[in-house]
């Protein structure tokens, strides 16, 4: 009672939208004795409205003049529909956001009326806050069947904010630009985004390179209108009890600029796709999206993917291949777009991934679903005394840094420092990236960057020579079938590495991420006891770290030589015969000469061991790689 009729402000989530109605704002009347147009008669109480099936009268017979001014009959009056003047009216849903109901409390629902310009400002599935007056409204039916004056309550909304709004990438300061930018020219950007992903989880480099390519996403192509080639990358995470699988997917929930998260056992084919009910005002059929069309242009997150009714997960098929949703029912055909990644959370049969048996034989999924995830992840929980003894450590850490955030404002506590350390990746802990920040970087990347095969930038025989060895292997080991999707979906993740750095087209080392993380799921899916052979066979399409550094110390050799013998032709012109005591070589021709074999990144190079142990130094005032003799 407080709040009625006074301005309030109020946070949820959309659940339902009515279609837009013209709602009587100025009406005019005609005399039907003497045809005069009488009006304009402004029109204020038209929310006042029934929920049953009688009604109650006319709203425009509660605003009828009671006698005419030309030839002072008392009617009757008839509405003049051509002449009265209407604005846009619609009805939504607004719920509480289920993280801020009480315990043991469902979400309650308000009414929210839009009116003129707010008409379809927002959809469902999307976080808002409304500012509007609290009214209330006689309901006529109700007050019939109770006996006594029933009114119902709403918020007509005056202000409506979504809350991605805050963080998209139209509303960035040139501060968060600027901040993006110098992270985007960090040579290590890739590594720190994967480090900075579920950094509360230890390890799963695989896993959490999977989902920040889903959240990146590729670039969606359409050919000459007729033939679309979907640009999201679909995940699915199998594994063991207890690897932090549901973990993963309520980080990308919280991450990704718009999620929605359903669970395999709540879920139902018409939940995830689309349904179609009766609408309480009109009482005509509407059809109502699901999860999957909530998350158009976001992130569809199914946990417990494996629990789902086998009817319900084949509803999915179009959605996850074609994006788009088609419905016959009750008279309504049409095509829901669904345009999201779809990132599944899995437990294989028996609860625990048996190694001695295929993929097929560990999870209850059929084909055609398992070739519509570009990316799967198996996750064992191997015994490692090593790696046990560190995750220990990390956790008990984790635990012990878990300190309220108002107890360190108000001076309670100190800040929790985090004991410095380097990840498998070699990425230190200082070097991860604020969660605010790397929320910011993806909304930019998705919103600004378009990364775009190039014929020589990217050597192709080596995707179509991987290709024809993959369906060799898949048919002989009898593992994941593969298919021209997988063709498809190197690429897919190709763009999205290239994304991750703000990069306009994708370079070899991008194609070598993506093939290594083809392989990675390829490979682990298979039996355990041809897993190690499969290693060997596909080692000549991964470009490994200590390759690398023999061809960069190859280059910096030849470089020497080709100085040292410059300087001695010198010296002998200038009278001289000895040997120079040091040779310089300037960083950018020893950059050059690598980027011509295709490496980008010789910085971490020149900081590392073998770098040294050949003698070399690194002067970055003056941009020189120096060799004391």
């Amino acid at each position: 009672r407080a709040h009625l009729d006074g301005l309030v402000k109020v946070s949820g989530v959309l659940t339902r939208r009515s279609g837009v109605f013209p709602q009587l704002k100025l009406a005019f009347y005609d005399c039907i004795k003497c045809k005069s147009v009488m009006g304009p008669f402004r029109v204020e109480d038209t929310t006042s409205h029934s929920s049953g099936p009688d009604g109650n009268r006319d709203v425009s017979d509660l605003h009828s003049p009671t006698i005419c001014h030309e030839c002072d009959s008392e009617g009757p009056f008839k509405l003049n529909a051509a002449r009265s003047r209407y604005r846009n009216y619609q009805r939504v849903n607004l719920q509480e956001r289920p993280g801020s109901v009480p315990p043991g409390r469902v979400p309650r629902t308000k009414e929210v009326v839009f009116l003129d310009d707010l008409v379809d400002i927002a959809r469902p599935g999307e976080e808002v806050e409304v500012t509007g007056i609290f009214c209330h409204s006689y309901d006529y039916y109700l007050t019939q069947r109770s006996g006594f004056p029933v009114f119902q309550t709403y918020v007509s909304a005056n202000h409506i904010r979504k809350k991605e709004d805050a963080s998209s990438a139209h509303n960035l300061s040139e501060a968060d630009r600027k901040l993006i930018l110098e992270l985007a020219a960090d040579p290590n950007i890739g590594k720190r985004i994967i480090a900075s992903i579920a950094p509360s989880i230890y390890g799963h480099e695989h896993v959490k390179m999977s989902l920040a390519m889903a959240l990146f996403g590729a670039v969606p192509k359409n050919v000459d209108d007729k033939h679309r080639i979907r640009g999201d990358v679909n995940v699915l995470i199998l594994g063991d009890p207890g690897t932090a699988k549901s973990q993963m997917l309520k980080y990308a929930e919280a991450t990704a600029p718009r999620a929605v998260y359903s669970a395999g056992k709540g879920a139902s084919a018409v939940g995830l796709t689309a349904n179609v009910h009766k609408d309480p005002i009109t009482r005509e059929w509407t059809l109502e999206g699901g999860a999957l069309v909530l998350a158009d242009r976001g992130v569809c997150l199914i946990d417990e993917f494996d629990k789902m009714n086998e009817q319900d997960r084949t509803s999915i098929h179009e959605a996850m291949e074609q994006q788009s949703i088609s419905i016959s029912k009750a008279g309504i055909v049409t095509s829901l777009q669904a345009r999201c990644s779809v990132i599944a959370a899995a437990n294989p049969i028996g609860g625990r991934y048996d190694s001695s048996c295929t993929l097929a034989e560990n999870v209850e999924l059929t084909d055609p679903i398992l070739q519509r995830f570009d990316c799967l992840c198996v996750l064992q929980d191997t015994v490692d005394p090593v790696a046990d003894e560190r995750l220990a450590s990390f956790v008990t850490e984790s635990h012990m840094l878990s300190i309220p955030t108002s107890d360190v404002a108000r001076g309670a506590a100190l800040a929790p420092q985090r004991s410095r350390f380097e990840s498998s990746d070699g990425i230190d802990s200082g070097d991860l990236i604020p969660q605010a920040l790397l929320r910011k970087y993806i909304q930019y990347a998705r919103a600004n960057c378009r990364p775009a095969l190039r014929g020589g930038t990217f050597d192709q025989e080596k995707i179509a020579s991987l290709y024809v060895q993959l369906r060799k292997e898949s048919v002989n080991s009898g593992g994941v079938p593969i298919a021209v999707r997988h063709i498809e979906s190197i690429m897919r993740m190709a763009e999205a590495h290239a994304k991750m750095h703000l990069r306009d087209y994708v370079r070899d080392d991008d194609m070598d991420a993506s093939i290594k993380m083809m392989l990675e799921s390829f490979i682990s899916a298979q039996k355990f006891s041809v897993r190690r052979s499969l290693r060997r066979s596909f080692a000549k399409f991964l470009s490994s770290g200590e390759d690398r550094v023999h061809l960069l110390l190859h280059i910096l050799q030849d470089m020497m030589r080709n100085e040292a013998m410059y300087q001695t032709i010198r010296q002998k012109q200038r009278g001289g015969g000895e040997a120079p005591e040091v040779l310089e070589v300037p960083l950018e021709e020893f950059e050059s000469r690598a980027r011509d074999r295709k490496i980008y990144d010789v910085v971490e190079f020149c900081k590392g061991q073998p770098f040294e142990e050949a003698g070399y130094t690194l002067d970055m005032g003056r941009r020189l790689i120096v060799k004391n003799f």
